[in-house]
């Protein structure tokens, strides 16, 4: 078991890959770099291994599908996940580390929203689009979390391996931040410098369909993880049309004693069934959800143990 591991997700990054790996090399020493190569069609692998990287790949397409791999094949008392395109400092590594090893945070984020991004990035719907889903996240699940997307975070042993990945894209982030809050993981904030790209490295994010993607996966996971406020407002938009379709067949029926349009009140009854089950749905997936995390609290217990056992057998 690594002490720390520094994971590197890349595709096509054979421009500044290797003042990454240097970088992270010198900011941790100890530090054991994995770079994963995501089908790479330029030097980036070469590069890496020259500069001192355990180089391994992933065929399958996309972030969070290597990120998924990463996860399953390191064991580590802290994990660093950063990107290979040069845009998060290495400065800030041995900070977010000791707030795993030392205070024992499940996940540490790279906070580059209060510092640098917005003067930084010269991508304007980004910074849009990065503070509407941050929003968006901390009204719908009650928290406080400074930077929701970004790619540079500090995580534990039991974070990863009791985490669950389903996002195949950039959108991991996403679910990784609504893991843990749902679980009510220790979450730590370090507010980091960003810096843009540099000259001739492209970004692999495209703004409007990864951006979607990004809001789906919210209220996909906001349906999976709330399931009672997610039904109950579907519940009540059901109910608001119903009524708005079933007054003026009632002032109709008041003013003459007549239902010309039974059609419409057929419909709006349907409408009321409706949203009658979606609120007992979620009453019953909510239950299921509670069964989960319960579940869940034991599989923690059970990967603090195993997590024991191997610090002891490395110490020996």
């Amino acid at each position: 078991m690594d002490k720390i591991a520094v994971l590197i997700p890349c595709y096509n990054e054979e421009r500044t890959i290797e003042k990454v790996v240097k970088d992270f090399k010198l900011a941790l020493p100890e530090a054991v770099i994995y770079v994963y190569d995501n089908n790479s069609t330029d030097g980036t692998a070469e590069i890496a291994e020259k500069a001192g990287a355990v180089v391994r790949s992933e065929c399958t397409q996309g972030k969070g599908n290597v990120i998924r791999r990463m996860f399953r094949e390191i064991d580590a008392e802290c994990y660093i996940m950063t990107d290979g395109d040069d845009t998060y400092p290495a400065e800030y590594a041995r900070k977010m580390a000791e707030k795993v090893i030392d205070k024992k945070a499940d996940m540490v984020v790279g906070d580059r929203l209060s510092s640098t991004y917005f003067t930084e990035n010269k991508r304007p719907f980004h910074n849009f689009g990065n503070t509407v889903v941050r929003r968006s996240i901390n009204k719908l699940f009650k928290t406080d979390i400074k930077d929701v997307m970004t790619g540079y975070r500090a995580f534990s042993y039991n974070f990863v391996k009791t985490f669950p990945v389903l996002s195949q894209g950039f959108e991991i982030e996403t679910e990784m931040t609504i893991h843990a809050v749902d679980k009510n993981m220790r979450v730590e904030n370090v507010v980091i410098d960003y810096r843009d790209r540099p000259q001739g490295s492209e970004s692999k994010l495209s703004t409007y369909s990864d951006g979607f993607k990004v809001l789906k996966t919210i209220v996909r996971l906001y349906k999976s993880y709330k399931p009672r406020q997610f039904f109950s407002v579907l519940s009540l938009a059901l109910i608001i049309i119903a009524a708005a379709f079933f007054a003026p067949v009632m002032a109709e029926y008041i003013k003459t004693g007549l239902v010309p349009r039974i059609p419409t009140l057929i419909v709006c009854g349907f409408a009321v069934l409706c949203a009658v089950q979606s609120y007992f749905a979620g009453l019953i997936l909510s239950t299921i959800v509670r069964k989960d995390k319960h579940d869940f609290e034991y599989r923690l217990i059970e990967t603090e143990s195993r997590f024991k056992i191997e610090e002891k057998c490395v110490n020996k």
